[in-house]
């Protein structure tokens, strides 16, 4: 089913696999899930920054002058969306302390079950930024593509979304809305029931990583 979706990505890496399989079971307490999630993020931003461009730079080691490479230049700027998407930064910012956070509040409004922004803030120069917009399910695809419309509105011109699980609604709503959004997730799973939960999926992100419910 991933493969008719040219704007995805699974990774496959055997630790992501065997840390998502803890992270669905219903038994698994909120300490491993945040634990888990984190683990995930980490795991996932290695890929995900695979393709960085990089630099020669000259330096000395305690033996000799020599050519070594550094990223190039990339302002890189991650975008959680509340809540569940906090979950998911400090795995990242571990691979790549010095990169700045942005953050976007959404919640979904209780007639019209259309997303509304109620926070956003990310750092200046937008255009000339990599942004890697962050939130554990994809589910509808309503609340990522509003994230990802209020960025480009206000700028950005270079954005992917990483999520670690995906239902196939949610990645074809990208794909319709933002084409040039790639997304990258640990499983494409099977399907949305009727109250748009992923299935199997593994239950609200937010109300695991926070025991709000």
């Amino acid at each position: 089913m991933a493969e008719s979706f040219p704007n995805l990505t699974v990774l496959q890496h055997p630790l992501l696999q065997h840390k998502l399989a803890v992270l669905r079971d219903k038994h698994t307490s909120k300490k491993t899930f945040r634990e888990l999630v984190d683990e995930i993020s980490m795991l996932m931003g290695y890929e995900v920054t695979k393709g960085l461009p990089l630099e020669p730079i000259q330096i000395e080691t305690p033996l000799e002058r020599t050519t070594a490479y550094i990223v190039s230049g990339k302002k890189l700027t991650l975008v959680p969306v509340l809540r569940a998407g906090l979950g998911m930064v400090e795995g990242f910012l571990r691979l790549m302390p010095s990169v700045r956070v942005g953050h976007i509040g959404l919640y979904r409004e209780h007639d019209t079950l259309r997303p509304v922004s109620y926070y956003f803030k990310i750092p200046p120069e937008p255009a000339s930024r990599d942004f890697v917009v962050l939130d554990p399910m994809l589910a509808t695809g309503g609340s990522a593509v509003r994230a990802v419309s209020l960025l480009k509105e206000n700028g950005a011109a270079r954005v992917r979304f990483v999520c670690i699980v995906a239902a196939p609604e949610g990645v074809r709503r990208m794909l319709d809305a933002h084409p040039d959004v790639q997304i990258w997730t640990a499983s494409l799973d099977r399907q949305l029931n009727e109250v748009g939960y992923i299935l199997p999926g593994l239950g609200d992100a937010g109300d695991r990583l926070f025991g709000t419910r």
